[in-house]
């Protein structure tokens, strides 16, 4: 019995699904960027900045969230605690120190010290997203399209939830929600350090995967109501200490109960059989009576990709893998006569294991970064800017808007991850196409934000928030299918590059410039201190820059509709065989 019981223990303790729950609690706390909406205003009016330089406060904040070059190297070369942890010192340290600056207790910084110390902060995030995202997809090699819309979408929740604490601990002081956002993830990602790691997922397939990932989705859509509803309340009735108490308790409770999936799965469900041997592979492995001297897949699949008809991409799915399969067949059995001489490699195929420098001179691996850097960086710069955009508008509770887009967000990533999942296993079409529907989605979005018609707040926060969060499901899902999970952090933390790239010149240069240059016209019609702080009023303050935004997420989709076009052949025998 007490052998039984241990034998449990460990299997609860090395569970894929254990790993995944800390991981997802991990990523709750790693969404600190989204918080810039609520903590700019404070420091914007304690340090009396304009909006040029809170601007580089923004591009700081996501080029922080995006360098993840040493996160990655961390993750390929020691345990994923390692770190965890460096992001948890970093986390608390920078966003520490800002909050010492802000109230009084630390002299005032030049504005590029501040941007150092937002940088080194919010890069904190980027060690907690490549220790989560690397257990993920190593853990869970044939769902990665769920797990990284999962893990991503607790991230762009986190939002949510630190506003939701903040408003419990009920403070007087504005400056507290900066300690909040240095303190809370710091603490969480230390506490679960350990839980994340590898642990040989890809031989835990169960029967009862499915239903886990039902119900953890359960869960997720779950959560998403009760924060928004949570949020409509406290925005339209004035409710007592006590009850946001209880709403947080609540809130805790909801988090808490995807545990139950590893407990039920280690403790109350057999073990015996082959749960433990069963692998997900990544790609069918040949036929075990085949000629040892024909399996030379490796090399047939680029001669495969050269020799075949284009009219063979345009036949159903079942119909295009039988005419690829015979073609393969006819080309081995040449190679094995002589009859075809099979091409030296030069490197990696699409679906193989590339190293950044082997991705770096694909076009499908520009297609990507250039897309995600218009589609992403646009969507960055209505969160950067959301505090503005709502206070031009006539709203004064920020914090509603950037708790709504923060929800949006986390679904966005939830059903980007899902519905691309169901495009490439029951159509074994690129995922990349789900990626140009949410490009639309976000153009739209932007047009509401230009006119700024009533409830365009509401709507636009909705559309950007949905087509934004898409991004961060769809975008490595897809980059570990064409280039590999070998490397994946390092390939993943470049990518990432394109969201401050995009948010450099979005929010740095064309919205600030636009948002100062109306705050002056409408200053030089009215009696202005020139010690104020210039402020704009209005649907015109972002209107030319939402409209600029639009245009750039339809040529985003264009570009994700020609990846879609070039990795058709990839998807087709990754995911080809399952559908057939």
């Amino acid at each position: 019995m007490a052998s039984t019981t241990r034998e449990k223990f460990l299997s609860f303790i090395n569970n894929r699904w254990l790993v995944f729950v800390a991981a997802m609690w991990i990523q709750s706390c790693a969404g600190n960027g989204y918080l810039f909406g609520s903590i700019s205003p404070v420091i914007k009016s304690s340090l009396n900045y304009n909006q040029k330089e809170l601007a580089r406060l923004g591009v700081a904040k996501d080029l922080g969230d995006s360098v993840g070059f040493i996160a990655g190297s961390l993750s390929e070369n020691f345990p994923l605690w390692v770190a965890l942890l460096v992001g948890a010192v970093q986390n608390l340290v920078g966003y520490g120190w800002v909050w010492l600056i802000v109230t009084g207790r630390a002299p005032v910084l030049p504005l590029w010290a501040m941007c150092f110390l937002i940088f080194a902060g919010n890069n904190g995030e980027t060690y907690f997203n490549t220790g989560s995202l690397v257990s993920g997809v190593q853990n869970f090699p044939k769902s990665r399209g769920p797990v990284v819309g999962i893990l991503k979408g607790f991230a762009g929740l986190g939002g949510a939830i630190l506003s939701q604490i903040y408003t419990m601990i009920h403070s007087p002081d504005p400056a507290s929600i900066i300690l909040m956002v240095a303190v809370a993830p710091a603490v969480v990602a230390v506490s679960l350090m350990f839980f994340i790691r590898p642990v040989g997922g890809h031989r835990q397939l169960r029967p009862t995967d499915g239903a886990s990932f039902t119900f953890i989705y359960g869960v997720c859509i779950l959560l998403a109501v009760y924060l928004m509803a949570v949020m409509l309340i406290e925005d339209l009735v004035v409710v007592s200490h006590n009850i946001v108490t209880i709403f947080t308790i609540v809130l805790f409770v909801i988090l808490v109960v995807p545990v139950l999936v590893p407990i039920m799965t280690s403790f109350f469900m057999d073990s015996n059989g082959p749960v433990d041997t069963v692998e997900e592979p990544l790609v069918p492995k040949p036929e075990e009576d085949q000629d040892p001297g024909l399996r030379t897949p490796d090399l047939i699949l680029s001669e495969v990709e050269d020799e075949k008809p284009s009219d063979v991409d345009l036949l159903p799915a079942s119909e295009r893998h039988k005419r690829i399969a015979q073609l393969q067949a006819q080309l081995m059995q040449a190679a094995a006569r002589g009859a075809v001489r099979v091409k030296g490699r030069r490197g990696p195929h699409r679906g193989e294991d590339f190293t950044l420098m082997q991705a770096l001179v694909k076009a499908d691996f520009w297609l990507i970064f250039i897309s995600l850097l218009l589609g992403g960086g646009s969507g960055l710069t209505v969160i950067d800017n959301l505090g503005q955009m709502s206070q031009s508008l006539g709203y004064n509770n920020t914090h509603v808007f950037v708790s709504m887009i923060s929800i949006w967000n986390f679904l966005g990533r939830i059903s980007g991850g899902y519905f691309s999942e169901l495009v490439v296993r029951d159509y074994a079409y690129p995922r990349p196409v789900a990626l140009a529907v949410a490009q639309v989605v976000m153009a739209i979005g932007n047009v509401f934000f230009a006119f700024g018609w009533p409830g365009a707040m509401y709507i636009g926060t909705l559309l950007i928030g949905l087509g934004y969060g898409a991004h961060w499901a769809i975008v490595p899902a897809t980059a570990s299918e064409l280039f590999g999970l070998k490397n994946f952090g390092a390939l993943y933390n470049f990518l990432t590059l394109a969201n401050p790239a995009g948010s450099l010149v979005f929010s740095g240069m064309i919205a600030s410039t636009i948002y100062d240059m109306e705050a002056e016209k409408q200053a030089h019609g009215s009696v202005f201190n020139p010690d104020d702080v210039l402020k704009c009023d209005g649907y015109i303050c972002y209107f030319l820059t939402s409209l600029i935004m639009s245009g750039f997420c339809i040529i985003a989709c264009i570009l994700s509709l020609i990846l879609v076009r070039r990795t058709k052949p990839v998807y087709t025998q990754l995911y080809g065989k399952t559908r057939a």
